[in-house]
């Protein structure tokens, strides 16, 4: 068996040879790397190199890696497997420093670290950047004394949109400066932002590179970033800034928001939309997913693209493998997150199913730590008391309404439902909150939710037509039936005055549906209203979703907020509620200047939040209520399955459903081994699936507008269930020879083209392996090698699986590929994080 100290080599030498490095001049150009201390190798005989790697005199070999012109610029410290690289981190900086070299790599072949000595600390890569890529990088020199100097005042921004508009005879008469800032759509920052930004000056005259803020909904947090990203770029401590969002719309909102605070000094784009040009831009502004998507961040950007990354609401974009996204460029990180830490109180785990406050609150702490945040401070904090208290913000006026089934539902024993079988047994079953809409239906509690909202729910104060309000629903086909109740209660209360189109469903599955949050926010869906004259508001007074509207969702004017589901996750809730804190003048909307001037300021005073599944009790247990309301009385009614209609067979207590009995036998069974090519009938049967996919016009579109979710939906009843060969997933990976599951959304991005093939086993493993690392950074830097088969055979194997889940780890004694020993080789608390992280961000199903 090779040593590790031979492993490692050759997993070192593999590495440089993919990054380009050269061991021999070749057609190529000169040899660029060097062996210290003086270790002579032959021509073709790399496998000569280094077989005692950990026998020299000093200790350790370095390889030195040279620029264009035979200077050093990367000092490489290779380890042994069994040890972790960061030991020699010391001994390689001294190196570093006395050869003139500004970077260095540690490796032991397993594990990667890249640091600039100029700047924090050594950074996990999944690869060794090339001669070009760190060669560019070497001409970025930040400073934090020059970061920390430059002088930030309330105009910061100001002075990026419009340089002399201190001069302007506008600004300098007292009376007309308010509708000059507003003409010319000026920003002002707040003293609570200016503190933001402060502090990130300040701490990084310390110091630091990682920064974390804390702020509530609704206090501006990108015209924060954005003069944050100025102060970057200006002091030339970034060259170029990456801006990470997790939802499409929060994309298109945050280069709206760049454009209008920064075009006249600097350029931002879409990387979506600028794929092949993105370089020539100082802010790129794209979806954590994008990046993700196929590994797109490895192939096509490297680690020193971005020498500042800012994570929009950064526990939900970089939660997870995403947050290898997030890991993999190297430089200043700031975190953005609405989320107070102190929200989120501790839960145990029950019996098999995660309290999903725990998960939630892992995450959070995962965020803080990923931030140099784990004692809780983040590098600011600005919450919504702080805005509330300085008239920012405004509180929620909350309505806590319950019927009599949400109230059994809610309660410990829950909704229970006692039955008398076809055999005469009794027979029953409990249904909790978390039931509603999925297993437990009733179409009277819906009604009730629907008349109490539009019975308490505020009215626009100078229209007097019901508020704008967002409902948020527990699924798809929920929100369709709140929909379409609404608008038949709009037609009673208001004969005439609407067309189906008083409350719209805007759920991925809707065509368009990013496009309709815009307009909602706008005042343009369903068209301007026609309840007064010159007013500008939208016809479409409630838009039902499921969660797309909640993070980031900026719509000042909103004056309902529904919950007519449960929510179980903290930020979630957050998120929700401070949909409706911003405020807002609705004088603003009208365009007759005579009635404009009678009206005077007709400010937004508060919201209400309707919670119909004591979510704010859930969250919040000593929260006292501003309104309970008695509502209408739920009548009995049967249970259904969910098929539209009622009736069919119940979901209590096998009661109804007919289960076949009698005896059947196999009697007939030939087996026939397929190669791995596959059969010709399968393999055209793939051919014609993705003919069939590329020719469906609204596949295409929804591909286009990368809404997978409603496109896996479109294959699956259009595709799927219509085509005459009777299409499959099982069908399709045959046919494509892949040795594992593959989901829908796979088969499209394949049929078009966004992925060349489908990853094995293998390669999914290796990239979630990868991804591991760069999110959990384990200290064990000498026992990767043993994590990683660990990680691996938890994966693959279900049999290790249950038994690792069980504590049986005695039965793992005579496993043929995982026992008990490689199981000791493992240091002991990756034996309990690695299946929790697994259960959290890794995807099973992928590797059945």
């Amino acid at each position: 068996m090779a040593s590790k100290e031979a492993t490692a080599r050759v997993k070192i030498n593999k590495l440089l040879e993919n990054a380009g490095w050269r061991f021999f001049d070749d057609y190529q150009g000169l040899a660029n790397i060097v062996l210290e201390p003086n270790i002579k190798i032959i021509q073709n005989d790399l496998d000569a190199l280094g077989e005692d790697l950990e026998q020299t005199a000093s200790g350790f070999v370095d390889f030195l890696l040279l620029d264009r012109n035979g200077k050093p610029l990367v000092v490489l410290e290779a380890k042994s497997e069994n040890k972790n690289p960061l030991v020699g981190k010391e001994q390689a900086r001294r190196y570093a420093r006395s050869q003139n070299a500004r970077f260095v790599i540690l490796s032991n072949g397993n594990i990667h670290y890249l640091w600039d000595l100029m700047q924090g600390n050594p950074t996990v890569i999944s690869a060794f950047p090339t001669l070009d890529e760190i060669g560019n990088h070497y001409k970025f020199e930040p400073d934090a004394e020059r970061l920390g100097s430059e002088y930030v005042d309330a105009d910061y921004i100001a002075l990026t949109q419009m340089p002399g508009y201190a001069h302007e005879a506008a600004w300098r008469v007292a009376a007309e400066r308010e509708n000059f800032i507003e003409n010319n759509k000026l920003r002002f920052l707040r003293k609570y932002q200016l503190g933001a930004v402060r502090s990130v000056q300040e701490a990084a005259k310390n110091g630091a590179t990682r920064f974390l803020f804390e702020m509530a909904t609704g206090t501006g947090k990108t015209l924060t970033s954005a003069a944050l990203i100025k102060l970057f770029l200006k002091t030339r401590n970034a060259r170029r800034v990456l801006f990470l969002v997790d939802r499409l719309e929060l994309e298109v909102q945050a280069q709206k928001a760049f454009r209008n605070y920064l075009k006249e000094d600097f350029t931002s784009v879409i990387y979506k939309e600028q794929k092949d040009d993105w370089r020539k831009a100082d802010i790129v502004v794209t979806t954590v997913q994008s990046l993700l998507f196929n590994d797109k961040f490895r192939s096509h950007f490297a680690p020193t693209d971005f020498d500042l990354v800012i994570s929009d609401e950064a526990h939900r974009s970089i939660g997870g493998n995403a947050r290898a996204v997030f890991e993999y460029f190297i430089g200043y990180k700031l975190g953005l997150t609405a989320t107070p830490r102190d929200y989120l109180k501790g839960g145990k785990e029950t019996g098999a199913e995660r309290d999903p406050r725990e998960t939630e609150r892992r995450a959070m702490l995962d965020t803080y730590r990923t931030f140099g945040c784990a004692s809780g401070d983040p590098t600011y904090r600005y919450s919504l008391i702080d805005g509330v208290r300085d008239g920012f913000l405004i509180n929620p006026y909350v309505v806590d309404a319950r019927t009599e089934v949400t109230t059994q539902l809610l309660s410990d024993e829950g909704f229970v439902v006692e039955a008398i079988d076809e055999e005469g047994n009794e027979a029953k079953e409990a249904f909790a909150g978390r039931d509603f809409e999925k297993k437990f239906f009733a179409e009277a509690t819906n009604l009730a939710f629907c008349k109490t909202l539009l019975a308490h729910g505020l009215r626009d104060p100078i229209s007097g037509e019901f508020g704008k309000t967002i409902a948020f629903a527990v699924s798809q086909n929920h929100a369709a039936k709140i929909t379409q109740v609404l608008n038949e209660m709009a037609d009673q209360l208001w004969p005439g005055r609407y067309t189906s189109d008083f409350a719209m469903q805007v759920t991925s599955d809707i065509t368009d549906a990013q496009r309709m949050t815009v307009n909602f926010a706008n005042n343009n869906l369903g068209g301007h209203s026609g309840f007064l004259q010159n007013y500008r508001t939208c016809k479409a007074r409630v838009c039902v979703t499921v969660g797309m509207m909640t993070t980031g969702y900026d719509c000042p004017d909103l004056l309902n907020l529904a919950l007519m589901r449960p929510v179980f996750s903290p930020s979630d809730f957050v998120q929700i509620k401070g949909r409706g804190t911003r405020k807002h003048n609705f004088v603003e909307e009208m365009f007759d200047p005579v009635k404009k001037a009678t009206l005077g300021d007709i400010p937004k005073a508060t919201f209400r939040l309707f919670d119909f599944f004591a979510n704010c009790e859930y969250f919040e247990e000593t929260f006292k209520y501003d309104e309970e309301l008695t509502l209408p009385p739920t009548p009995a009614m049967p249970l259904s399955t969910g098929v539209e209609g009622g009736g069919g067979a119940t979901t209590f207590g096998g009661v109804g459903i007919y289960e076949h009995f009698d005896p059947d036998d196999v009697v007939s069974q030939v087996e026939t081994q397929i190669g791995t090519a596959g059969m010709r009938i399968d393999r055209e049967l793939f051919r014609k699936f993705e003919e069939h996919a590329r020719g469906d016009d609204t596949l295409s579109q929804l591909v286009e507008a990368q809404n997978w979710e409603a496109a896996t939906r479109h294959v699956i009843e259009e595709i799927f269930d219509k085509s005459s060969e009777h299409l499959d997933l099982e069908q399709l990976r045959r046919a494509a020879g892949v040795d594992r599951r593959v989901s829908v959304r796979e088969l499209i991005e394949k049929a078009f083209g966004f992925i060349p093939k489908f990853k094995s086993k293998s390669e999914l493993i290796e990239d979630e392996f990868q991804k591991f690392l760069t999110d959990q950074q384990p200290e064990e830097g000498d026992r990767i090698r043993e994590i990683r088969y660990f990680f691996e055979a938890y994966i693959r194997d279900a049999h290790v699986r249950a038994k690792i889940n069980a504590g049986q780890f005695a039965d793992l004694n005579v496993h043929p590929t995982f026992n008990t020993r490689d199981l000791k080789d493992v240091p002991h608390e990756w034996r309990k994080r690695i299946p929790e992280y697994i259960k959290d961000y890794v995807s099973l199903n992928l590797f059945m």
